[in-house]
């Protein structure tokens, strides 16, 4: 395939100075302030908790705007998420990520890339109505190093997100307690200025969040209790009517967030359990890609267009020629991926290299949707009306340059329709060069 045009954009996520009014203090998660009575206008929560929804210095980037890429026209109907927030999280701190269809964190290691992508994967899980001890199995690890204990011997982080669709921008920040017990203690979901959702741990020995949403009817808020081991927002529609035009404004950013939140698959293809044989199963292929002969022998007769786009990827990305690519069963039950040359000859995955492993892995992730990928997609939400994320850590890794272009031009072909995005994580990203459509975030360019 022809390299296309360069249209790279790139970007450097940089962290704001410490004394920044909107970020934690290096030692403390202080106490949040009581919820204000009106949602208009806001008031700052004078803790810094959940930073405010006007322009927070926590959200600076260096270098010019990154344009997230919209296609012609109008809003997408497909919610995504276009902004990532750390602004207390391990490593990092007051930092923001522009995030397009298809989006490269490039880094050396140690510049917080892995540490990116398991922060988005935390929201979505959140997103997802997980609680808060199953996504966090080791809080005290996402608490930025420096970080002291304040008065009450607590300490936290801090990590947010913004949705984009319909309603139009959406910001969601989130504050969470990792000791000395794991709670949420601040939430916030703001659109266009107003606050829609606001949680603050008001009696630290309640296992509840004080929460107020905007209800514009005959009261300007609704207050009640929410517990403090699970997203608010993914429990508002369980607790708002939708009476009143602002309760469904809420509804509708609250619905907007979850959905580009919770269909994300992620993945690190790893190549030596794809080269064994395996057994049948349900066919969905699994975080490591280790069940790849198996989903082939599932997708190979489901969908005959698309394995023919993957023998196309494959012939592009692997070395000599390539005229299919299947699954054989075994006399034992199994089933073996196969390269078939065209002239006779079938190589078994097992004799490939890593590169090519992953890059199969990788091409066959894009290619695929929910019903093939091990993932919880919104089934109230209609398919057409969803985006797949895919996460991929060490996307680069094993691949040399021309492969990791047909990667990314793969998922920008398949971002433009619609149905998926891509965030991976690279160690160099000047291969993308080439690659029109894609957006670069610099973290070594972050002042961490």
């Amino acid at each position: 395939m022809p390299p296309q045009s360069s249209s790279v954009q790139s970007t450097s996520a940089q962290s704001s100075p410490a004394q920044s009014s909107a970020a934690l203090p290096p030692s403390a998660l202080p106490s949040p302030a009581p919820v204000p009575p009106a949602p208009v206008p806001p008031a700052p929560v004078s803790s810094g908790l959940v930073p405010p929804d006007s322009g927070p210095p926590d959200s600076v980037t260096s270098g010019p705007a990154v344009a997230v890429p919209r296609g012609e026209g109008a809003r997408s109907e497909r919610p995504g998420v276009t902004e990532l927030r750390l602004s207390a999280f391990a490593g990092h701190r007051s930092a923001a990520f522009p995030l397009g269809p298809v989006t490269l964190l490039a880094g050396s290691s140690g510049s917080g890339k892995s540490t990116a992508l398991r922060a988005y994967e935390a929201l979505a899980r959140l997103g997802g109505g997980a609680g808060l001890g199953e996504v966090f199995p080791d809080p005290v690890a996402c608490v930025p190093e420096r970080a002291r204990p304040d008065a009450q011997r607590r300490r936290g982080f801090r990590i947010g997100c913004t949705a984009d669709g319909p309603e139009g921008p959406v910001r969601l920040d989130v504050a969470v307690q990792a000791e000395p017990e794991l709670r949420i203690v601040g939430e916030r979901l703001t659109s266009g200025g107003q606050v829609l959702l606001e949680t603050a741990l008001r009696d630290p020995s309640r296992p509840v969040v004080q929460a107020a949403w905007h209800t514009a009817g005959s009261a300007p808020v609704t207050r009640g209790p929410l517990p403090d081991d699970r997203l608010g927002t993914a429990l508002l529609p369980l607790r708002v009517a939708g009476r009143t035009e602002g309760q469904r404004r809420v509804l509708a950013a609250a619905e907007q967030t979850v959905v580009a939140l919770r269909s994300v698959f992620a993945c690190d293809p790893r190549p030596e359990p794809m080269r064994a044989a395996v057994r049948l199963g349900a066919g969905r292929l699994l975080r490591g890609c280790g069940n790849l002969a198996e989903v082939l022998w599932r997708t190979r007769t489901e969908c005959g267009r698309r394995h023919v786009q993957l023998v196309a990827a494959a012939h592009a990305g692997c070395a000599g020629p390539v005229a299919d690519l299947l699954a054989q069963p075994l006399a034992d039950g199994r089933v073996r991926a196969l390269l078939d040359r065209g002239d006779g000859v079938r190589t078994p995955l097992g004799l490939l290299g890593d590169g090519e492993l992953r890059y199969l892995a990788l091409a066959l992730v894009l290619m695929t949707g929910p019903g093939v990928l091990e993932v919880d997609p919104v089934g109230e939400v209609p398919a057409a009306l969803q985006s797949l994320t895919v996460l991929a850590d060490g996307f680069d890794r094993a691949l040399d340059a021309r492969q990791a272009g047909e990667l990314a031009r793969l998922a920008v072909r398949m971002g433009a329709r619609g149905h998926i995005r891509l965030v991976g994580a690279v160690s160099d990203a000047s291969w993308a060069a080439g690659v029109a459509g894609v957006t670069v975030v610099d973290l070594d360019a972050c002042g961490r």
